[in-house]
Parts: C-alpha cells; structure tokens; sequence
C-alpha cells in the first residue's frame, strides 16, 4: 500500500494517480499510518508551512525513520525540497535524506507557472511536466541520478529508492512517472 502525505498540499491528485494504476493507497496524517505504507509520496504544497504540521503530527521524525529503512518515497515539487539535503537560502525543516541542494521557486512567483514537454530517462515518450513556483536541482552527490532537465536546468532524480520531481505528474493524467515510482 502506499501512502499519501495527507497534512497539505494537492494529495488528492495522487490518490487519483494511483487508483489510475491499480494501486490502493492511505492518507497519510500520522505516525500510525505511515506504518501501514510500504511507501510514500509527499506532494506539493508550501513548505514552510508543511514543517510545521509536521511536527505537530510528529511525522518530521517518523518519516525519516522509515525513509532510513529503506522505505521507497517520492517527493513532488515540496516533496522533492522537503527530502533535500540543503535548501539555498532557507533554514526551514527538511529531511536530508536525499543528496541534493534545491533552489525554491526557481522558476519564478506563481504567475510565471507553466507547463512543458521534456524527455525523462528511463520513459520511451515525452513527460508533460506541470510547475507551479517550482525548485531545481542545483547540486547534487555521486549516489543521485539526474533523470530529467529543461532548459539545463535538473528537474528529477533518483537515488535508489528515493525520487525527487520539481513538477506535478500527477495533474496531467499520465501516470507512468507512478507506476515508474510503484516499480521501486
């Protein structure tokens, strides 16, 4: 089962993903169901203020705990930033689980949203990527693997069982980046 971090953000949109794949899911709000998950996808939202649910829900802990086990997770957009090993600029709680430094919305404020087609190792077709005040990839360790860019810029990575997007799979309705993640 794989579970969905529930406390903000667009987690609905995965949830639809994933039944899109066959796969059945939980919302994920507390220590106690993260233990139901063999996995876990942590969505976009506003990151500063998913630290603080965080640990209100005491899964700023937990999730790293599991994460350490070897527990499969991606992040998307704030996910990918919450899973990063350093934050330009920001202090603000993150996991640094996966060996990567991110640039926040380094695409611009809000308006300067956009979509775009790009390639995406490991996908025989174009991915059409959604980002939404969306981070890059600005340095990354030997165990990461870039997996997609646009415009040189690093939007995916992979390091083992840890998959970090700057974009918004599921808002297109393609799940192959899921059923790429439901692989692991």
């Amino acid at each position: 089962m794989t579970g969905i971090l529930a406390l903000q953000g667009d987690f609905a949109a995965h949830a639809r993903a994933l039944e899109a794949c066959g796969e059945t899911w939980v919302e994920v709000r507390t220590p106690s169901d993260l233990d139901r998950c063999e996995r876990l996808i942590i969505p976009g939202g506003e990151s500063t203020t998913l630290g603080i649910l965080l640990k209100l829900a005491g899964l700023d802990t937990a999730i790293p705990d599991r994460i350490k086990e070897v527990m499969p997770v991606w992040g998307t957009c704030m996910g990918m930033i919450l899973l990063a090993k350093e934050i330009e600029g920001s202090d603000q709680l993150h996991f640094s689980m996966l060996d990567i430094t991110v640039r926040r919305n380094a695409f611009g404020a809000q308006v300067f949203s956009f979509e775009q087609g790009f390639e995406m190792r490991g996908l025989d077709e174009p991915v059409h990527g959604v980002f939404i005040r969306a981070p890059i990839v600005t340095r990354f360790g030997e165990s990461v693997e870039p997996l997609a860019e646009i415009d040189d810029q690093i939007v995916a990575v992979r390091s083992d069982k840890i998959l970090g997007t700057s974009f918004h799979p599921e808002l297109t309705g393609d799940t192959r980046i899921h059923e790429y993640f439901l692989s692991f």
